[in-house]
């Protein structure tokens, strides 16, 4: 790992930190959960803005239209292109009826 100095004694280094946010994603033909990781002052939809066409999902479960599990993967690059809506797990919460939303 190189650090680097400037003139007042700020440093730099090459390792870039970032947080995951657990996903819910809907694709045109897929439900993905997994991880998406953002920059610590980013909202999610800030990092999505700053991206071109894909973006990565890890530790990812792909989901048929059923809700059968399709495939599990350490990494995906997914087309954002492709995408209906993101949720953040986080913000799930509780329907009437008990379930979730």
């Amino acid at each position: 790992m190189a650090i680097h100095f400037d003139e007042k004694g700020k440093f730099f280094t090459d390792i870039v930190t970032k947080e995951p946010v657990q996903v819910i994603i809907q694709t045109e033909t897929n439900v993905v959960r997994g991880k998406i990781h953002t920059m610590p002052d980013r909202r999610l939809k800030d990092e999505i803005n700053h991206l071109d066409k894909f973006f990565v999902v890890t530790d990812a479960v792909v989901y048929n239209t059923t809700g059968k599990e399709m495939y599990r993967c350490n990494f995906i690059a997914i087309n954002l292109e492709k995408i209906i809506w993101i949720l953040p797990e986080e913000e799930l919460s509780q329907s009437a009826g008990g379930g979730e939303a």
